[in-house]
């Protein structure tokens, strides 16, 4: 299918963002993918199954979380324009670890893993951009655990509000505060102090 005459324009211009792919690399990717909807709250990947797709967000957002002793340690958020998948389904042939829920209704656009995986190892460009999204993630992932380990609440909620500045507005605090390793409550102490600043 010619590019032009498949809408979507936020997974194109995140890509691109990352990565200059071609005009001739991309329809090599678009063959590839599936349109579907999900409704709020609908698991796009489940711990201890084989999801065997990755997917890129067109509209809505996502949260990525571990469930431990019965917690739900929200550990990423995605959206529009990005992917998610099981990193470990993608790279060590594993079910996943992790759960990735939609927060609100998504489109997305369905690939297989085998397909993104033959792409990343037949073409340069896909390869590529693989690479950068994935030194992105560990940039992410490296940032995260820092600011953990060293910033107070007040500046590991500036820093996510710069990181994330859509999803403070759309997804839900308790989500949000875990991610950041703190409260609820402490989280809304949080954003009211720094909405009497503005």
């Amino acid at each position: 299918m010619p590019v032009e005459e498949f809408d979507i324009p936020r997974i194109i211009s995140r890509i691109r963002r990352d990565w200059a792919v071609s005009d001739n690399s991309l329809p090599k990717l678009l063959e590839c993918l599936h349109p579907c909807e999900f409704p709020k709250r609908s698991l796009l990947v489940k711990a201890g199954e084989r999801c065997r797709s990755a997917y890129f967000i067109e509209s809505g957002i996502t949260r990525s979380y571990w469930l431990v002793d019965g917690e739900e340690i929200t550990t990423s958020f995605s959206e529009e324009g990005g992917i998610v998948f099981s990193m470990d389904e993608m790279y060590y042939n594993r079910v996943s670890e992790e759960f990735v829920e939609t927060l609100e209704p998504v489109k997305a656009y369905r690939i297989a893993i085998e397909d993104i995986q033959r792409l990343w190892s037949t073409e340069m460009d896909w390869a590529n951009w693989g690479r950068v999204i994935h030194q992105n993630e560990y940039r992410r992932l490296h940032r995260s655990h820092k600011e953990r380990l060293t910033l107070p609440a007040k500046e590991r909620y500036e820093e996510f509000c710069q990181q994330f500045p859509q999803v403070i507005q759309r997804a839900n605090l308790a989500y949000i505060a875990s991610y950041l390793g703190i409260t609820p409550a402490t989280l809304s102490r949080l954003r009211a102090s720094v909405k009497d600043k503005n």
